[in-house]
């Protein structure tokens, strides 16, 4: 099997076992903010966060902007190096407010979207593409942690520009697929790679 026909697989193997499963379905404010919390935590944490800040009353891009540093710190705290989250969230928050909020930036193109998201400091490739997939719904696949695992465990590898654009070559061009194929496969490494359970996993045969 080549790399396409391997992913091909895995997305084929995966859906028969989660089905028609819903990932992440937020208002586009909170997708921004959840993006850049949810690095280097655990999500429990995140629902965590972005109810702090919703009793704070600035769970959105403009209120976080607005919102004094002291009250995001606070309440983003429980996601571990809450200050340096506070500042990524302030500049991204801010970049968007200056393009015209969630609305504004809405009208650009994909391309020019993921670039103005990838230019503020703090925002790499997967937390642009969470935010573009799962806030904007646009057609961009997530590789994450869980995605590069399971893709070395069935013999895919490559960079993340490499693996991103071998789903998109197999999946149909909508994000919604998209979320759906990125949360089946958070959903299998959450329930064998993050328990311990590679005695028990399926990927090795996947492909075979």
């Amino acid at each position: 099997m080549d790399q396409d026909e391997r992913v091909r697989a895995l997305l084929g193997f995966l859906a028969a076992r989660y089905g028609e499963i819903v990932w992440w379905d937020a208002p586009a404010d909170e997708v921004v903010i959840g993006a850049v919390l949810t690095q280097q935590t655990r999500w429990e944490n995140v629902e965590r966060a972005l109810a702090l800040l919703k009793d704070a009353g600035v769970c959105t891009v403009e209120g976080v902007d607005r919102a004094d540093q002291a009250v995001v710190e606070a309440a983003v705290r429980c996601t571990g190096f809450y200050r340096v989250k506070t500042a990524r969230l302030k500049r991204l928050c801010r970049r968007i407010c200056e393009m015209g909020g969630i609305e504004g930036m809405s009208r650009l193109p994909t391309p020019a979207l993921r670039e103005a998201l990838l230019a503020v400091n703090g925002v790499g490739e997967e937390t642009a593409d969470s935010i573009l997939c799962y806030g904007f719904g646009r057609p961009s696949f997530v590789v994450d942690a869980y995605t590069k695992r399971i893709c070395g465990c069935i013999g895919v590898t490559g960079s993340y520009a490499e693996l991103k654009a071998a789903f998109e070559r197999v999946l149909p061009e909508d994000a919604a697929l998209y979320g759906r194929a990125h949360g089946r496969v958070v959903e299998y490494a959450k329930e064998f790679c993050v328990s311990g359970r590679c005695d028990e996993c399926r990927m090795k045969t996947v492909c075979v």
